[in-house]
């Protein structure tokens, strides 16, 4: 009973406290504490901080700061990429997969080599790679288990360290590295085939303690880490962590992937939760506004994080471009863009043509770009590689064949500090690509 009544607990202080982490960042940057929003979701679809409780059988985060090695600790930057306009790619987790046969370090650096040349040769100086696409880890990690990418299997170990490899190839290069990581992602249908057993899933449905139950929900036949919870907040907050204490990454980036759908449902008991311990008289959040602030306070917590743990890595988030899609999806960007301590920079997914029939490139460029003027953070876009040469958007990218070179001088002239290109393996067979302009 005591355990009940201190989960209700726990929820309440997330609700009535919404901001309580960000609070914090913010006070330490001399901000003003961020106030409830008001979201903009005008727009017609055009497709379809650092948490006090730990999570159960793993350490803690100051554990896993003291613990763990920083075996690249004296490994160079890229040079002034901080002022350099970014000309980044994104290198998702099946663009690293070996084949059968071939799941070997020697053919994994031979991989890695072949593909960092190829972003040198395009003249790009980032790339954002996937690290963490299922509630797994391309590393060896304290809290996730080895990701399936490289052996087939979910849990089953390497013999080298890929991010490591990654990471020395790309600073040899003079490549900024930015680890991709999907927060809440498990599983989504066949993908992985199989969960690891030390998958904090499994852990959590398969030992006796009842409370953890929820920590997991269920959605479309897909898995999700359920952010209603510190425990579970503090464990992704520890991942990513541990990914800046080890390795000298120039980012950590995440993803549009928040909460699957605005349905109702999925995560019935941890809200009904929260409604039944409002004192009362007050009045609840809203499903939508409550499932916002528990994406809220875990940004919050991944950016202090970061910075405490090495200040110069920076956060960025990249949303989707369609307002009212990140609504349905928990996404709060226009807090994120208002207040301090949430991200360093914003990377909106524009991945809509010159003449876009809902979304014309540079209406939706201007709309984003109006909501970080004046704000200490800086704005990429990322842009349709995939769709070049495509019948998309209404067969647009056909009857403009010069959209992304279009696109890449507009941001230039606007002042845009940078794009990133979807994705890798469409750059291994575009010729020529229009990103040797002047910079």
């Amino acid at each position: 009973m005591k355990k009940k009544i201190l989960r209700v607990l726990v929820l309440l202080l997330a609700a009535v406290i919404p901001v309580l982490c960000t609070m914090l960042v913010s006070r330490a940057n001399g901000a003003v504490p961020p106030s409830p929003s008001v979201h903009d979701s005008g727009e017609a679809t055009a497709a379809a901080a650092d948490e006090s409780v730990s999570p159960p059988s793993v350490l803690s985060a100051a554990e896993s700061t003291s613990k763990v090695s920083v075996p690249n600790g004296n490994t160079a930057h890229p040079d002034d990429a901080a002022e350099e306009e970014m000309r980044g790619v994104w290198i998702p987790y099946m663009s690293l997969q070996l084949k059968e046969g071939e799941r070997d370090e020697s053919h994994f650096r031979q991989k890695i080599d072949t593909m960092l040349d190829n972003c040198v040769r395009h003249d790009l100086n980032t790339v954002v790679v996937q690290v963490r696409p299922f509630g797994d880890a391309l590393y060896p990690s304290r809290w996730f288990p080895w990701s399936h990418i490289l052996t087939g299997t979910q849990g089953q170990a390497v013999d080298y360290d890929p991010l490591d490899i990654i990471v020395r190839a790309a600073h040899h290069r003079h490549l900024a590295v930015h680890a991709w990581v999907n927060p809440f992602r498990i599983s989504t249908g066949q993908t992985p085939p199989s969960l690891g057993k030390d998958n904090p899933y499994c852990r959590w449905q398969n030992d006796s303690d009842p409370d953890n139950d929820d920590y997991t929900f269920t959605y479309d036949g897909g898995i999700y880490y359920n952010p209603a919870y510190p425990a579970v907040r503090q464990l992704i907050i520890d991942g990513v962590r541990e990914l800046v204490a080890n390795y000298p990454l120039d980012g950590v980036q995440i993803d549009d992937y928040f909460y699957p759908s605005e349905e109702e449902g999925y995560d019935r008991q941890s809200y009904e939760a929260y409604r039944h311990a409002v004192s009362e008289g007050c009045q609840p959040l809203s499903l939508g506004e409550w499932r916002k602030t528990n994406v809220n306070m875990l940004l919050a917590g991944m950016y202090r994080a970061i910075h405490q743990t090495r200040g110069s890595t920076v956060f960025g988030i990249a949303p989707q471009c369609n307002f009212d899609n990140n609504e349905k999806l928990s996404a709060d960007v226009l807090c994120w863009c208002r207040d301090n301590g949430y991200m360093d920079y914003l990377c909106p997914q524009l991945y809509v043509s010159m003449n876009h029939p809902v979304f014309p490139f540079k209406a939706l460029a201007d709309r984003w770009q109006s909501l970080v003027t004046d704000r200490p953070i800086k704005l990429y876009f990322g842009l349709a590689l995939y769709k070049v040469g495509t019948d998309a958007d209404g067969g647009t990218w056909l009857s403009d064949v010069d959209n992304l070179s279009q696109e890449i001088a507009y941001l230039r002239q606007s002042g845009v500090d940078g794009y990133l290109l979807y994705a890798y393996d469409y750059l291994e067979n575009a010729t020529p690509l229009p990103l040797h302009e002047t910079h």
